[in-house]
């Protein structure tokens, strides 16, 4: 049913945005002219709402990053050997077992883990938080303290820790404000676990991770780190930094098939509630009582996504791989780029929640913005439709924030990374540029609480069910 409806102010005529100071242009172009590393559908075509059809600019890494090539070409090459894992002495099975197992070895030298930390793979970053709060220590039944966490959090490092003992902290509006508070709760006394971002899945900031560490083990807690974000665009040692836990998932670290990991101490994990109570987790089974395994296994129970460990182990490895100056500097051009044309544009406003956040240090590839007089969800469906952009609009699954910052209704939120060009964001630039200029191109209509073009002709691939209305936000509208 149609709710809602916005027309045309102008018809569209594309433009090229051009920065000042052709020397820095230029040597932004240098670094971030092309993909710093190749990934799969790079080149794919989208169709425009005129009939046209252009290279679709990706800006939406932070949802799901697209596969590394050379993690496709992986997959391609030990899908023949794909069987069970840990259940058959077949050749394949074998292969698979090992491929599986190995995994393990890789992830946890990707994060600088220690000898000794259990890697385990889960479905994603939030089932791994949910494994970990399985898992807090508990004395006759009564759990040894409680867990603190900010209001700036994912869902996915929010909502698992609502289900136990816990505490939250709203984040001042500078970092070392933050820090002090975060210092004055622990000060209290009885916190077990500190549970922090690495990176805002909104705005992109990074949190000082080892600051923190230091702060959690001063008080007697450890911490955990939600790395989904941070993970693609950083390096990250967690025996350095004195991390106890570490969560990230592979879709957002281009690597297909969805598996999460969790990285940290085992005695907790040995000693928590199997994540999932089914064959393979124990060492015994009987008609009305079970004995548990320890190690990974504990939490692994059923058919584990081979797949999806192997290639998240593999695209660790090539992360592992990049020249780290290289790789900064080409989402650092990127980064600022973008965010100096948001700022050159009447009526857009870039958000953060730090103000003395360094932003050629302390952020990764995320932009947030909002666009006066245009709901979030319109504009992400005219730059679908008009421009070939695709980015993320909505409230992030990160509500308390979008509140704070004062977005109940949701932002938009542009994201880039390896595979991504100086263009995309060329192209994002031009349509803010010719929408606040010209206004929409085309009818929109609210269809099924979603910005969608009326009268869309375009159609999916024959494979793709052609369903309308899939455009814009999640209508997670309550309170």
């Amino acid at each position: 049913m149609t709710t809602a409806t916005v027309s045309p102010n102008a018809a569209l005529q594309p433009e090229t945005v051009q920065p000042d100071g052709a020397a820095l242009f230029d040597a932004r172009r240098a670094v971030a002219g092309r993909p710093l590393s190749a990934v799969t559908g790079a080149e794919i075509q989208a169709p425009l709402i005129s009939g046209d059809h252009v290279r679709y600019a990706n800006l939406d890494y932070g949802a799901s990053a697209p596969a590394l090539s050379v993690v496709s070409a992986y997959l391609n090459e030990i899908l023949p050997f794909y069987a069970s894992v840990h259940r058959g002495a077949g050749y394949a099975s074998q292969i698979s077992t090992s491929v599986y197992e190995n995994a393990r070895n890789i992830v946890r030298e990707f994060v600088g883990g220690r000898p000794d930390d259990s890697v385990i793979f889960t479905r994603n970053t939030t089932d791994s938080l949910n494994l970990l709060a399985g898992c807090l220590p508990a004395t006759d039944g009564r759990p040894d303290g409680d867990v603190l966490y900010l209001d700036i959090e994912h869902h996915a490092n929010l909502l698992p820790w609502q289900g136990v003992p816990h505490r939250s902290i709203v984040a001042a509006d500078t970092i070392t404000g933050t820090i002090a508070s975060v210092r004055a709760e622990l000060q209290q006394g009885g916190v077990s676990l500190l549970a922090v971002t690495g990176a805002s899945n909104v705005t992109g900031e990074i949190l000082p991770i080892r600051a923190l560490a230091e702060l959690a083990h001063e008080h007697g807690a450890r911490i955990v780190v939600d790395a989904a974000q941070l993970a693609p665009h950083r390096r990250v040692n967690i025996a350095a930094d004195g991390v106890d836990y570490l969560a990230f998932s592979g879709h957002k670290l281009y690597a297909p098939f969805g598996a999460g990991v969790l990285v940290g101490r085992p005695d907790w994990l040995d000693a928590g509630t199997p994540h999932l109570a089914g064959g393979g987790a124990v060492k015994e089974a009987r008609l009305d009582d079970v004995s548990w395994a320890t190690g990974p296994a504990r939490h692994e129970g059923g058919s584990p996504n081979v797949l999806g460990a192997a290639t998240l182990a593999r695209a660790t490895q090539v992360i592992a791989g990049l020249n780290q100056d290289q790789w900064h500097a080409h989402e650092s051009a990127i980064r600022s780029f973008l965010v100096e044309g948001l700022q050159k544009i009447d009526g857009v406003t870039v958000h953060q929640i730090f103000k003395d956040t360094n932003p050629d240090t302390d952020t990764i590839g995320v932009v947030n913005f909002s666009v006066e007089g245009y709901d979030a969800g319109l504009v992400a469906a005219y730059l679908s439709a008009e421009h070939g952009v695709g980015l993320r609009d909505g409230r992030f699954c990160a509500h308390p924030l979008l509140k704070r910052l004062g977005l109940p209704s949701g932002s938009l939120r542009a994201s880039f990374g390896v595979g991504s060009r100086l263009e995309d964001a060329e192209r994002l630039l031009a349509g803010i540029e010719s929408l606040r200029r010209d206004g929409l191109g085309w009818d929109y209509v609210v269809d099924a609480g979603r910005w969608v073009p009326a009268n869309d002709t375009r159609t999916y691939p024959h494979w793709a069910p052609n369903t309308p209305g899939t455009a814009g936000a999640a209508p997670c509208i309550d309170d």
